[in-house]
């Protein structure tokens, strides 16, 4: 069962809901004949597979589809051009109706939950024959239900919670807000049942990591138990919470299926890896778009670099040796910057001098690769190299670049962290987060570390990581560290070349480039639209 066999049912039934007016269904839009789509197999299946259609599935997408990441949020990069969605977020304006992520996912987010609770309605009166597996189609969209609401959880708190879809005379109803503790055991609830129902594997041609498995409902399961237990939502800093986000992620560990891709490199651009839980399964990328218009500059065949990693992310690259930079004693040289670092900052990054595309990179101040005169070239000294597969060089090229909902390595850190909340740097702290570190050619951490140091190292490995994967922006909200970490000053990398030589002198990027948070933003606020139309029944988040 593929999705390459409803492309064309998928697209009729797009049609279909693109034409409502909103989530709720207050407009019926165009009908579609329930009758007749859930009396026949392939159109019930394809019916069901367009719910994933509704999940976020890729890194840049607030314009165009391929420009803005989460990641410009938070202090891992700056939107070169100011990108409008960005800058919103950046100068603290959430509620305008061009912040995209903070107005578009909250009724995406709700499309995707009735599309799911309809094929629920309607699974036990399919005629499915032998090439259908019910159970698995019924915890396909619980899990999808469960992913949808996380998303929302995440972003704004408690939520309108809803477990069937709503009539015409229902969707007149207006809702009010569950808590934030009742939308958590409602996601829980879902992914419980979603564990009992999905296969381990879908047993089909090649392994399809796009569909859910009950590996992925435990993932997601761990990394919502995880959310809970954060500073955000655990203020008294309640080890119980702590443990029970643990314990669901030793849960897939001692499932002994996963596993990390031996090289760090291979992480997003594998075909198949033990390390992938769940990915949005993607043709090759080509040139035009995402590369072209987001990440390469005309000095590289690009049309425009939209986005630049800032210094505060490359300083967070530990030298070779496993020390912080800031350690007087790592061997760190400013006038050599890049020497001995962290593995992963060379293929994360590309910085000045390195050899990229063929040819030596020139980002010091009047080298090919910088400008003074126009912002779509690098404003930090910096290009992004972890989205950016070497050999898509030009109309025609194609590489592999996955995105990933879930894969192992969070699985362990999401573990260390938990369990060194609940119980401090144990043994089996150190093994979780120094698995991901040897992966990556790192030493292991040192040992006796404190509580509060070991908490430094993880979020610093999670930092490095996941670089640009979508994950950053995530979880400075949930540590409520956003005033220490995004209000920091964002810096750049000013290179000047005298002959042969390079000095390097890191400073303040523009005004334009700096970003504001205040304490309530860890919460986005509920779309002002919807808001309004709800006739005073939602309820909108404090500071806003």
């Amino acid at each position: 069962m593929k999705f390459q066999k409803y492309i064309l049912v998928l697209f009729t039934i797009v049609v279909f809901t693109s034409c409502k007016k909103d989530f709720l269904q207050r407009d019926p839009g165009v009908p579609i004949d329930f009758d007749k789509l859930f009396s026949d197999p392939v159109l019930a299946a394809g019916f069901g597979d367009n719910t994933y259609s509704f999940l976020i599935n890729d890194y840049a997408r607030f314009v165009a589809d391929h420009q803005g990441t989460t990641g410009e949020f938070a202090d891992e990069a700056i939107s070169n051009t100011g990108l409008l969605p960005v800058s919103l977020v950046n100068s603290g304006q959430f509620l305008n109706p061009n912040a995209f992520d903070v107005a578009t996912t909250y009724p995406n987010m709700y499309r995707g939950i009735r599309n799911a609770n309809i094929m629920l309605a309607n699974t036990d009166r399919v005629p499915w024959n032998a090439n259908y597996n019910p159970k698995f189609i019924k915890g396909e969209q619980i899990f999808l239900r469960a992913f949808f609401y996380f998303e929302l959880m995440k972003r704004y708190g408690g939520v309108v919670l809803l477990d069937k879809a709503q009539t015409v005379d229902e969707s007149g109803i207006d809702l009010p807000r569950a808590s934030y503790e009742e939308t958590l055991a409602f996601i829980i609830k879902d992914l419980d049942q979603a564990i009992s129902l999905l296969p381990a594997e879908w047993v089909i041609t090649g392994k399809d990591n796009g569909r859910a498995t009950s590996g992925a409902a435990m993932a997601l399961k761990a990394r919502a138990l995880l959310h809970a237990a954060s500073p955000l939502n655990n203020s008294t800093g309640d080890a119980a919470k702590w443990k029970k986000a643990a314990d669901a992620s030793k849960a897939i560990i001692d499932l002994n299926k996963y596993a990390l891709e031996a090289n760090y490199s291979n992480v997003l651009i594998q075909p198949d890896s033990k390390e992938y839980i769940m990915i949005s399964i993607k043709a090759p990328r080509d040139w035009v778009g995402y590369i072209n218009d987001f990440i390469a500059p005309p000095s590289m065949a690009g049309a425009q670099s939209l986005i630049s990693p800032t210094q505060n992310h490359v300083d967070l690259y530990e030298m070779s040796n496993g020390k912080l930079i800031t350690d007087v004693t790592s061997g760190y040289n400013p006038q050599q910057p890049y020497l001995n670092r962290d593995p992963r900052f060379y293929n994360n990054l590309i910085y000045n001098d390195q050899t990229w595309i063929g040819r030596k990179v020139e980002t010091y101040t009047g080298g090919r690769d910088n400008s003074a005169t126009t912002n779509i070239y690098t404003r930090t000294g910096y290009y992004l190299k972890r989205l950016w597969p070497e050999q898509i060089r030009r109309t025609g090229d194609k590489g592999l670049l996955n995105y990933i909902y879930l894969r192992y390595a969070e699985v362990l850190l999401n573990y260390a962290e938990a369990l060194n909340e609940a119980e401090g740097p144990t043994s089996a702290v150190y093994t979780a987060v120094n698995a991901v570190r040897t992966r990556a050619g790192m030493p292991v951490l040192p040992a006796s570390l404190t509580k509060d140091l070991m908490r430094a190292r993880i979020r610093n490995e999670r930092a490095v990581e996941f670089a640009f994967e979508d994950m950053r922006w995530w979880d400075v909200l949930r540590w409520n560290d956003g005033i220490n970490i995004v209000t920091q000053p964002m810096k750049g990398m000013r290179i000047t070349k005298t002959g042969t030589t390079f000095s390097y002198a890191v400073y303040n990027l523009a005004t334009n480039y700096q970003k504001s948070f205040l304490d309530y933003m860890h919460l986005y606020p509920i779309p002002q639209s919807e808001i309004f139309k709800s006739s005073g029944a939602l309820k909108q988040n404090p500071g806003w």
